[in-house]
């Protein structure tokens, strides 16, 4: 259901953040905001604020922010239309309706039904668990040590031996085929016509964060093949932007998520109280995943099998975790397989043990790369360290490199200035830039980093001030901020100070997604540094005004046609008029 501008803001208006977020979280007041512990990740000091002024809440730690619908929709596992039906009711509005475009109407019918289907489709496997004919497949679950109560909380179930079953008892409920066909159960066959894509198969249902079932796992009764079959990618159902277990694993209050390989090691895991696990759904893990996790936590345990698929799927994991910002660690299951074997021999509290052992991602590359050398033999132990200090020339930042030349060095007995001094040797045989340099593919980016990180503060400053944002707009445009939701978020504001009242909050309405709720919170929420004196103040904003407008100038004149000469007159004057700003004075007070 869809609703307009006007009533949403209206719901919003109407529900002040700090008393909604009150009977959550304990806030006290510090100075104009209200600070309490944040209930998104552990923390033993708040650093989780909420602005009545700004009507938004932020977080300086783990970074979650937004309005009040995006804390229903983070908190309660709401999707927007949810959380906007709850504070409704809650300040007493009736919602009209709404009528939806022809194409609105048919995408939102279809997903609905799809989302319907996939329900429907789920009670009828966990009936047919608890049915006579699913005697094996319950028994199977048994010998799993699952528990009753695991059994229903996972909703797992069973797909019996006859290949229509589920279609025969969809098509009772009223479903067409070719909607059938569309939630990825059904799959029509020129000669056999429609017959389930499961049967015979204990199943895993699959839900998305907001506990709403949107595909499959199944895993084949017998000798069959495929030993695990996934849903087809659907409407609803995304292999890359989902992961099994994060409708639980999110509400944990644990700061790392256990990354695992299968479904039932999840299962297990949540079973012995580790409830903040969770796997990919039948494909290695990527970089959406990792963006996804990212949303939750900044640490992994990856719980991979310890044989050698598993031990290739977690050196493929390490990276792409940290270019994602996530700290890699991981667990060694020998002399078991995986988690779930672990957890059933040798129990939660041994696991436990492990979680403190596990290796950092980077080390344990280095002791999978011991098992290609012979590490008795001086030649086998000097190739081993050559191709130890070629990794650790990849680490671009010297810090960050000279920490884990130390580590190599301790774990390996080998004297730091010696592994230092053969990491540079080889980064220059390479042909890589020296060590203590950066290259200038990282250079480029900490500089779009810098720009991004003052249009930040820039716009932290305009909702903090009327005044400052007065004098600002002389001079900066929403043009001169980075596309994307920089310059969406700079445009809403511009608009809302021509209309004469800032809401910061209200242009969260324009964004439905929790992601990009977090970033436009981010947006105005930017730690600025504090500084001594109001001169100091006053030059740190002049300083940032001239710094976006020179990135934009620059950006103008990289994208500018040498032909267009009207453009070429416009960007000599946009220059001129930025020689003047750095000849004026920018008032705070």
């Amino acid at each position: 259901m869809y609703y307009s501008d006007e009533i949403i803001e209206e719901v919003r208006s109407r529900n002040d953040i700090v008393d909604v977020i009150s009977a959550y979280v304990k806030l006290q007041k510090k100075g104009s905001s209200y600070f309490g512990l944040c209930p998104f990740h552990n923390e033993r000091s708040p650093s989780f604020s909420v602005s009545r002024e700004k009507q938004m809440y932020y977080c300086f730690g783990c970074g979650a922010g937004g309005n009040v619908f995006t804390f229903l929709m983070e908190y309660e596992n709401y999707s927007f239309v949810e959380a906007l039906r709850y504070l409704a009711d809650r300040a007493g509005i009736d919602l009209p309706e709404r009528e939806y475009s022809d194409e609105e109407r048919r995408r939102a019918d279809l997903k609905a039904v799809l989302l319907e289907i996939q329900k429907t489709a789920a009670q009828y496997y966990y009936v047919q668990l608890k049915s006579p004919q699913g005697n094996a497949a319950l028994s199977y679950l048994k010998d799993r040590k699952l528990s009753d109560d695991t059994i229903k909380a996972f909703g797992l179930g069973y797909s019996n031996k006859y290949s229509d079953s589920l279609y025969r008892f969809l098509k009772t409920r009223g479903y067409n085929d070719e909607t059938l066909v569309k939630s990825g159960l059904i799959t029509v066959d020129e000669k056999r016509g429609p017959y389930d894509k499961f049967w015979n198969r204990v199943m895993f249902p699959i839900m998305d964060a907001n506990n709403r079932v949107i595909g499959f796992g199944g895993r084949v009764m017998g000798e069959g093949k495929p030993k695990y079959l996934n849903s087809p990618e659907t409407m609803i159902f995304d292999k890359s932007r989902n992961l099994y277990g994060l409708n639980r694993a999110r509400s944990s209050r644990k700061n790392y998520f256990l990354l695992c390989e299968g479904y039932m090691d999840v299962i297990s895991l949540h079973q012995s109280g580790y409830t903040n696990a969770v796997a990919s759904l039948g494909t290695a893990l990527t970089s959406g995943h990792a963006s996804l996790i990212r949303r939750y936590v900044q640490e992994v345990y990856l719980t991979y099998d310890s044989d050698e698929a598993g031990t290739k799927a977690a050196l493929r994991a390490i990276p792409i975790l940290k270019e994602a910002g996530i700290q890699a660690k991981v667990i060694r299951m020998e002399p078991y397989k995986d988690p779930d074997e672990f957890i059933k021999n040798l129990g939660a509290d041994a696991f436990e043990e492990r979680i403190q052992k596990a290796g950092n991602g980077f080390m344990f590359s280095l002791q999978v790369l011991e098992q290609e050398y012979d590490m008795k033999s001086p030649e086998g132990r000097t190739g081993f360290m050559r191709e130890a200090a070629r990794r650790l020339t990849l680490f671009e930042e010297e810090i960050e490199r000279n920490n884990y030349i130390e580590a190599v060095a301790e774990a390996y007995h080998v004297g730091y200035e010696e592994l230092r001094r053969l990491v540079g040797k080889v980064a220059v045989q390479n042909g890589l830039a020296k060590p203590i340099e950066k290259p200038k593919s990282l250079r480029r980016r900490e500089k779009e980093d810098g720009i991004l990180q003052s249009q930040k503060i820039l716009l932290t400053w305009m909702v903090s001030s009327d005044k400052v944002f007065g004098q600002i707009e002389k001079y900066i445009s929403p043009e001169d901020f980075t596309d994307g939701i920089y310059r969406e978020v700079a445009g809403l504001l511009y608009q809302q100070r021509k209309e004469g009242e800032i809401q910061p909050a209200r242009i969260m309405n324009a964004f439905t997604d929790e992601e990009e709720h977090r970033e436009v919170a981010g947006l105005f929420h930017t730690r600025i540094k504090e500084l001594t004196s109001l001169r100091e103040e006053e030059k740190a904003l002049k300083e940032t005004v001239i710094r976006v407008k020179t990135h934009s100038i620059d950006e103008a004149a990289r994208m500018l046609d040498p032909t267009d000469m009207a453009g070429l007159q416009r960007l000599m004057e946009t220059k001129r008029e930025l020689q003047k700003l750095h000849e004026l004075h920018i008032s705070i007070n």
